[in-house]
């Protein structure tokens, strides 16, 4: 929905036994380089929301403050019924959404709409307890709190609140997200209808539970990324894993692999760095946009084809590592500023912590199968290693049939065209969150835009002067879609 730095979910853990290699990756939300001042974007606000919205324990009632930031600059105000966009927070900062989600700012003006970003429980400065991460965090009693239904019902409860305070009960609301929190618009459409007209999902992998969506998938979508770009390419990071691996069973290897990938003094394996690469090739493909970005860090434009130049750069002859460093320095030091890495920095500067919780409970999302044609090491998923874990980190196991039983995914496009309306899901096909997707439409009025060459909710990005033709036109057939939400909204509420 996150922000992670690496692609692990687990981490190796030096204290114990337990070593997973691979749960799976985490979201990776919409983290930007601040270039507006964020008082120029927006006003920071606080509600006292309640800790548990579905029982009545003593404890059930306690409440924490809950951030939000508003955007009333192009809003037409309360009299007119002008419409509010609400954005459903992912696992991390609200700031880092909020300065991601250009679209929503840029079509603000043209539907007179309030812009509201409302954090997730357990993130940022949202967090329960009196604000004490310690605490909030300390154990599973603590952090039972976070879930996504709980943060459901926070977006119903504040955004009902905000409109009876602005007394703009009759202002249509139209929610969006990005990845994890396009799945929350989604299931919030669903769950709250009377709250919201409609939901723009973006890369919202609704369909990675519960064995609907191949765990093959995502890795497959990462292969065909880089293949499609260069076989030649492709095929050496294919054998770059097993290069590693020989060369760190040598006599003074893992110096070799140190001096061949610019790798800080402190620490190095063949895993870890293995882990680290990884975490290059998927993320790059998650965010190839057609344009320089600032995501997770900065990336030219078309970053894939850039990684593969580099590994087919003829002057690094047949020196895989070189070849294979030359891509990762792409992703990691575009702007040439590292003089080193750092594989262990294990810091924590998005306050994303929390994913680890919800991937251990509730968001079993299976991505972890690699086929003897990925790019990666063949492999297959291991729910058992993610059992594993959850149980040494929380004591808890996870409970993989949770979400499609709450929301909905199995035959989503027969039950859905009897249910559900006013919808978007767009899906950019070299994302490989895509395949756990929605890729077609389910009826007249939950539709499905798919962008063959886009990437991880590019849609809601700032648009810039060099956004291709494809990427325009998504853009206005969602804005022709909202508009027709909000036409209908109001046509009724005259009647």
């Amino acid at each position: 929905m996150a922000i992670w730095l690496v692609i692990l979910l687990s981490y190796a853990i030096s204290s114990s036994a337990i070593s997973i290699d691979k749960i799976g990756p985490v979201f990776p939300s919409s983290i930007i380089q601040k270039e507006t001042k964020k008082t120029q974007l927006y006003e920071e606000k606080f509600f006292t929301q309640i800790l548990d919205h579905f029982n009545y324990h003593p404890q059930s009632y306690d409440t924490f403050q809950q951030r939000y930031l508003v955007n009333d600059k192009y809003w037409g105000g309360p009299r007119n019924n002008s419409p509010i966009f609400l954005y459903t927070g992912n696992e991390g900062d609200i700031e880092w959404f909020a300065n991601n989600t250009g679209f929503m700012y840029e079509i603000a003006p043209h539907f007179q709409a309030l812009l509201v970003f409302i954090e997730h429980r357990y993130y940022g400065k949202s967090i329960p307890f009196g604000g004490r991460k310690e605490v909030a965090y300390s154990n599973s009693s603590t952090l039972g709190y976070l879930s996504s239904t709980q943060a459901l019902a926070d977006y119903a409860t504040l955004i009902l609140d905000l409109k009876n305070n602005l007394t703009a009960t009759e202002s249509p609301v139209v929610v969006f997200g990005g990845s994890y929190g396009g799945m929350l618009a989604a299931w919030f459409r669903l769950k709250y209808p009377h709250v919201a007209v409609g939901a723009l999902s973006s890369s919202a992998p609704i369909l990675n539970f519960d064995n609907i969506t191949s765990p093959f998938s995502f890795d497959n979508i990462i292969t065909q990324d880089f293949k499609s770009e260069s076989e030649s390419c492709y095929k050496v990071i294919k054998r770059s894993w097993q290069e590693i691996d020989d060369t760190a069973a040598k006599t003074g290897g893992l110096e070799i692999l140190r001096k061949s990938f610019r790798i800080c003094k402190n620490y190095i394996s063949a895993g870890v760095l293995k882990g680290w690469l990884g975490t290059t090739y998927t993320y790059t493909a998650m965010t190839d946009y057609p344009t320089p970005s600032n995501f997770l860090n900065p990336l030219p434009a078309y970053p894939v084809k850039q990684m593969c130049k580099a590994i087919d750069d003829p002057s690094t002859g047949n020196n895989t590592l070189e070849k294979v460093y030359g891509a990762a320095n792409i992703y990691y030091n575009y702007s040439g500023d590292a003089t080193c890495f750092n594989l262990i920095d294990n810091s924590d500067p998005h306050d994303l912590g929390g994913w680890q919780w919800q991937a251990c409970t509730e968001m079993i999302l299976l991505t972890d199968g690699d086929t003897e044609d990925s790019i990666f090491p063949a492999s297959n998923y291991s729910y058992n290693s993610r059992v594993e874990y959850c149980k040494y980190k929380y004591n808890v196991g996870p409970r993989p049939t949770w979400i499609p039983t709450e929301f909905g995914a199995h035959h989503i496009y027969r039950v859905l065209k009897r249910f559900g309306s006013n919808i978007i899901f767009f899906n950019g096909l070299r994302d490989p969150w895509s395949g756990g997707g929605v890729l077609k439409d389910i009826s007249k009025t939950i539709v499905a835009i798919v962008a063959k060459e886009g990437a991880h909710h590019v849609d809601l990005r700032f648009s810039t002067s060099e956004d291709p033709k494809w990427l325009k036109d998504v853009r206005k057939r969602e804005v022709q879609i909202i508009s027709k939400w909000l036409s209908e909204y109001y046509v009724d509420l005259m009647a």
